[in-house]
């Protein structure tokens, strides 16, 4: 049981990858941890897995390939023997036919045709000839790097589906970060390798992440990884609060220290620490710290899409190979569909049963998000039916996973809120740490995540800001600044973290 008062170390708000992450490393290096965490069941946040009599649902899939090896040696560390190695199989759904992704050539030609082929080429010869100079939105972007043709067909609808937003409000920093190093003659070149066989060299993740052709993922789900670094957090006489809700944190000037109050299942709790590690939303950040900072109207500008699954047990052996299917068609509202057992054969305990889920992108308390979850099956089994995929009548079950603030928006405004909210918060508490992909409003996958808590780790031990953790690109790397990667502090706090284990404090 927590007591409703308590001192530790370090408190860390949200127990998803960063939160986690931090929360290990603390654990191992002999810190008293606090985590609070709202969800009253599951760890992980949205690479959490959700168990339902025996089938395992991810929210979005979740592949482990990482550009550094420190995120992967974690993973290894902290779930050593159960890795499985998976091929990708991802396709694209427009117009009624099926696009490999990573594209094949003669593929692609023969589904668009010769008009349309060369109308693309074409496309893309006047955007490389004639290119926009003021890039600002995400369409810009798109079309300068593979012409408007192609951008219409294989961009526009899935990104605004994604994002509840015309492309051309969109940064362009969107963009830059999640498809930054695919070329269309990069594509072209690999699809034509693939479409002739002489693709001899496996894509192991060092190459441009769009194209992997295989990744390794926990037997049971991407939560199986969260679930074993809590049981090392408990395990070290730390504590991971269940059902325990952000609800205010104040500054202790007198002491130096923060005061974490959480409101849990027992009434309200509060937590002293000496460091505050927020994988929060910024925006729930700026409202619940107190004295409220100069920056709250930014901070409330913030915006997020949210997200559901609905997952369908379906009779019948697999109704498609794929890990995830991508939709391409404005006349149905789903955007993506996974194929939970192409993802673990152990994610589906029945072999007579396949079991997909249907993703849809949505606004907190939008129609579709407040729509009852039989409405929701309902839709999700029409839809499958419009796609040809399967037969309504075998649809045996089904369940909705519903995740708010899936995704941080980038609008227009959005880069400079963040920068004036961080800005101010780092200047006013340096012992207070935002990580994350809602921490620091980062559309970041998990090892993005994770190498953000890693670095703050190390700033703990240091006892200064010898890392910025805002330099951690879309690869997961980490690009130190001026030359403070010579700097003793960093140094030791790198050579501390990647230490053998040290004594464990006392609970």
């Amino acid at each position: 049981m927590p007591h409703t008062d308590q001192k530790v170390d370090v408190a860390i708000i949200g127990a998803g990858p960063a939160g986690l992450t931090a929360a290990y490393l603390l654990t191992k290096q002999g810190y008293s941890v606090a985590v609070i965490e709202k969800d009253p069941t599951y760890v992980g946040g949205i690479s959490r897995t959700v168990e339902l009599n025996g089938f395992r649902f991810d929210i979005g899939g979740h592949r482990f390939f990482s550009k550094s090896q420190q995120v992967v040696d974690l993973w290894n560390e902290i779930l050593p023997h159960d890795f499985i190695q998976r091929p990708r199989m991802s396709r694209i759904y427009y117009e009624g036919k099926y696009y490999s992704y990573p594209l094949r050539a003669f593929e692609a030609l023969r589904n668009l045709g010769i008009w349309r082929s060369t109308l693309c080429m074409a496309s893309f010869a006047k955007a490389k000839l004639f290119p926009n100079r003021d890039i600002r939105s995400f369409q810009d972007w798109t079309v300068n790097a593979f012409g408007h043709k192609l951008f219409s067909i294989f961009f526009k609808t899935y990104t605004e589906k994604v994002w509840g937003m015309p492309c051309d409000e969109m940064s362009a920093d969107w963009a830059a970060q999640r498809i930054k190093g695919l070329s269309l003659w990069g594509a072209v070149k690999d699809g034509l390798k693939r479409s002739l066989g002489l693709n001899k060299t496996p894509n192991d993740g060092m190459a441009t992440k769009t194209l992997l052709e295989s990744f390794r993922y926990p037997r049971l789900g991407p939560g199986m990884m969260w679930d074993a670094a809590r049981d090392y957090v408990v395990a070290g006489g730390n504590q991971v609060l269940m059902a325990h809700s952000f609800k205010r944190l104040e500054e202790d000037q007198a002491h130096g220290t923060w005061r974490l109050i959480a409101d849990g299942p027992d009434g309200d709790v509060t937590i002293r620490a000496g460091h505050v590690i927020s994988s929060a939303p910024m925006r729930e950040l700026a409202g619940r710290i107190h004295p409220l900072p100069a920056t709250l109207p930014q901070a409330m500008d913030l915006k997020y899409r949210d997200f559901l699954t609905v997952a369908l047990m379906v009779k019948g052996d697999d109704i498609f190979p794929d890990n995830w299917i991508y939709i391409h068609d404005p006349r149905v509202q789903v955007g993506r569909i996974q194929n939970f057992r192409s993802w673990s054969p152990e994610m589906v305990p029945d072999p007579t049963l396949a079991c997909v889920g249907l993703e849809y992108f949505c606004f907190e308390g939008d129609g579709l998000w407040s729509s009852t979850d039989a409405d929701l099956i309902a839709l999700a089994t029409q839809e499958m039916a419009q796609l040809g995929l399967c037969n309504p009548d075998d649809v045996v079950g089904g369940a909705v996973v519903r995740q708010e603030k899936a995704y941080p928006v980038y609008d227009d405004a959005y880069a400079a809120n963040v920068l004036a909210m961080r800005t101010e918060l780092e200047a006013r508490y340096p012992t207070l740490h935002m990580v994350g992909r809602n921490g620091m409003h980062r559309y970041n996958n998990q090892d993005h995540a994770m190498m953000t808590a890693m670095l703050t780790v190390r700033n703990i031990i240091a006892g200064r800001r010898v890392h910025d953790v805002w330099q951690v690109n879309e690869d997961a790397e980490y690009h130190e600044a001026g030359a403070e990667g010579q700097d003793a502090d960093a140094q030791a706090a790198l050579a501390s973290v990647r230490a053998v284990p040290a004594r464990l404090k006392a609970a």
